[in-house]
Formats: structure tokens, sequence, C-alpha cells
């Protein structure tokens, strides 16, 4: 990968769609969100699902060794990591002269954050009691910050990454990679009890429509 971004950055090919895995993501999203949307109009939040899924997931592993791994990921999702994350980054892309992409990073993952923050506050629901909380949490439960925030630097920054990465097997493993981190920190807040099931697939959901909606903006200023 570091001989395909060592040149000064190229504007994508025209032709170029969004990666397969960023689109499946996004279906899958949406799929969901249809689902939550079913279940608001027929069941009080949080839903029956809601607690028995918060019950089983808790109820799967009760090994110590599994409470330190679920805490380990969950840090991961943490805002201080995060941030870390998107200024390292963006100090990668710079120097290796991509200084579009490098914006795009820095301007997705702020206004994102920003927007998360919103709209915890315009639903204003109060985190699950059902099970002891493992971690200490403060503030509203929906939709969950650390599976939001998460998604979207993570999802974020594999696609725009994704548009200057020429190898087609390096493209899916960026992306792959951060699929796989974005649902295992999700996970981890429903283990912890921190978090309703429902508010890690909603922040799912806005992660990975925002990601597909980001590399959609930088495919564009490319093609000008």
């Amino acid at each position: 990968m570091a001989s395909t971004l060592s040149t000064a950055e190229p504007p994508a090919p025209a032709t170029r769609r969004p990666p397969r895995l960023l689109l499946a993501a996004a279906a899958g999203s949406g799929l969901i969100a249809l689902l939550l949307f079913a279940s608001m109009l027929t069941d009080a939040a949080p839903f029956g699902w809601d607690r028995t899924i918060l019950l089983a997931v808790r109820g799967a592993g009760g090994a110590a060794w599994v409470r330190a791994a679920m805490i380990d990921l969950t840090a991961l999702g943490d805002g201080l990591v995060l941030t870390l994350v998107v200024l390292v980054a963006a100090g990668w892309l710079l120097v290796a002269r991509r200084p579009l992409t490098a914006g795009l990073v820095v301007a997705a993952t702020a206004s994102g954050g920003w927007l998360a923050a919103q709209a915890k506050l315009f639903v204003a629901r109060p985190r699950p009691d059902l099970v002891d909380h493992l971690v200490p949490v403060s503030g509203l439960s929906f939709p969950s910050g650390h599976a939001t925030n998460s998604a979207i630097v993570y999802l974020t920054l594999a696609s725009l990454v994704t548009q200057v990465e020429r190898g087609r097997a390096e493209r899916r493993y960026i992306l792959l990679v951060a699929l796989v981190l974005v649902g295992a920190i999700g996970v981890s807040r429903v283990y912890l009890g921190v978090h309703w099931p429902s508010d890690v697939l909603s922040g799912w959901c806005v992660g990975t429509l925002y990601a597909l909606l980001w590399w959609w903006i930088g495919a564009r200023l490319r093609r000008r």
C-alpha cells in the first residue's frame, strides 16, 4: 500500500463505484433501520427484544477474560482513541500527499460526532438498568455514541482510503477490518450493559450510511 500512496493524490476514476462491502453494509443498515422503525410503531422503547438480547449477550460469557476483552474492545470506541485515530490518519495522509483525503476525513468525523451528540439530546433515552454496568458511564443512551462514532470514524476513513488505494485486495481488507472493528465495539457496549441493542443498531446504521455519503462526496470532489 505504501507504493500506491506515495505519489500526489490522483482523482478517483469516474467509473469507480462504492466498494461492494460498503454497499452491502449500507443495504443491511437500511433494512435494520426499517425494522427499528417498525418496532417503534408496535412497541414502546426499549423494545421487548432489547431486553431479550441484552440478557442473552450478558449471559453468553461470564468468564473474567471475556469481561476484560470487552472492556478493551469498547475502549477502541472512546472519544480520545477515535480522535487520535483521526489525527494520526490525517497526518499520514498529508505526509503521503493526500490533502483532499485528509481534509475529507477530518470534516466527516468532526461533523459526524457533532450530529451523534445532538441525536442523543433529542431522543433522551436513559441507559438500561436491566443488568449491572461493567464500566462507568454517564449521559444518555440512544444512539450509542461508541457504535455511531466508531462507525463514522473507522468506516468513513476506510471508505475514503479506498478511493486512493489501487489494489483491490487491499481495499477489501481495509473495509473488512473496519467493519469487524465497528461490530466488535458495538457488541461490547451491549455486553457491558451500558446500551440497549437498538442503541447500537441505530448507531451502526447512522455511521455506515454516513460513511457511504462521504464516499460519494469524496468521489464527486475528485471528479472535479
